[in-house]
This record gives C-alpha cells, structure tokens and sequence, in this order.
C-alpha cells in the first residue's frame, strides 16, 4: 500500500454470500486504485425497516453506520439483501450520502428471476460491483454523469445498469483522482 492511500471498508450486513464482499473488494482495489478491508459482518438493519413499506430505509442505515465507523476505515459500503428505498423512490440499488463516509447497496433487486441468492450469477456479481463503485465515488463527492459511457451515469433500472461500463469520463476520473489524490 503506498503511503495515504485512502482505504474503504467493505461490510456485509446479515447472511449475504461470502463471494459478494471479495468480489467488491477486488473492484475497489482494480477500478479506484484504494484500498479494500473486509470488515465483520454486522447483523441485518432490523431497525431500519419501514413496517408499512416492507423495505429498509437507507437514510436511517448510512446515519448508523456513520455514527458507528469501524477505525480501520474511515469510508465504508455496506452489502445487503435487503429492499432499499428512499422516501422520493419505491427502491433504490444503493445509496450514498455525497461527501460522507458511509455507502449501501443491495442485492435485492439485482437478481435475475432463475437466481438462486446463495449462489450469485456473475451478472448479479458486476451489478453489485458497479453499485459499489457508483456509490463510493459518491462518498468522494463525484455526483452523477450526463455520458452514458461513464461509471457515474444514473442508472434507474437494471437495463441501464446492465450498459455502464467500468470505466468513467475523462472529466470523472480526473474529478476522482483529484479528490483521492491517487497517481495512476
């Protein structure tokens, strides 16, 4: 690790399968040039749970965990199987709070419908890993891209997840190698 290298902890929340946390890891450590910790698996968010909605509620989870940072990382993302959503959207994939340090995605919606969830397909595997990417450049304050081309396109629905590349605009990745002070 070079010296200063940012670091970013990787959290699996409740019974998600081991694969999805290296895979994620892994991602961090090729596409963003960080550093990736895998941290202890934290129990499912029951305090988020909206009971009218049946979802977890993504506010109330990345507040936890910025309260509750582990100290090997001062970033994270969290991974869960969970159903996400934010009051304005009936789900969401993921979730970061721009500039903060606590990020959140879930498998929930990115299986495809012969799936078995102990087992991920690998393209459940990079949608996870496109979230995790997506989410965390939020946490360094990159907000969404115009060029579909870029890792930093809103994605709305799987399909338009499905055509993001790994890989960000000139102007994103300049924007992120500033703010991470990387030197690739």
């Amino acid at each position: 690790m070079k010296p200063g290298r940012q670091r970013i902890g990787v959290i699996p929340f409740g019974d998600i399968p081991a694969v999805v946390p290296h895979v994620i890891a892994a991602h961090i450590s090729a596409y963003l040039h960080l550093e990736a910790v895998l941290l202890e698996t934290k129990a499912e968010p029951k305090y988020a749970l909206d009971r009218q909605r049946l979802q977890y509620n993504v506010g109330t989870i990345l507040q936890h965990l910025e309260l509750n940072l582990p100290a090997p990382a001062p970033k994270v993302i969290g991974v869960l199987n969970d159903d996400l959503f934010v009051p304005v959207f009936a789900h969401v994939y993921g979730q970061a709070r721009q500039g903060g340090r606590a990020a959140i995605l879930s498998l929930y919606r990115l299986r495809e419908d012969d799936c078995n969830p102990a087992e991920p397909s690998a393209l459940v595997l990079e949608r996870a890993a496109k979230i995790a990417l997506h989410e965390i450049c939020h946490l360094y304050n990159l907000t969404h891209c115009q060029d579909r081309r870029c890792l930093m396109h809103f994605s709305g629905n799987l399909l338009d997840l499905d055509q993001l590349p790994f890989e960000f605009c000139r102007y994103c990745w300049q924007y992120f190698r500033e703010a991470t002070q990387i030197d690739v």
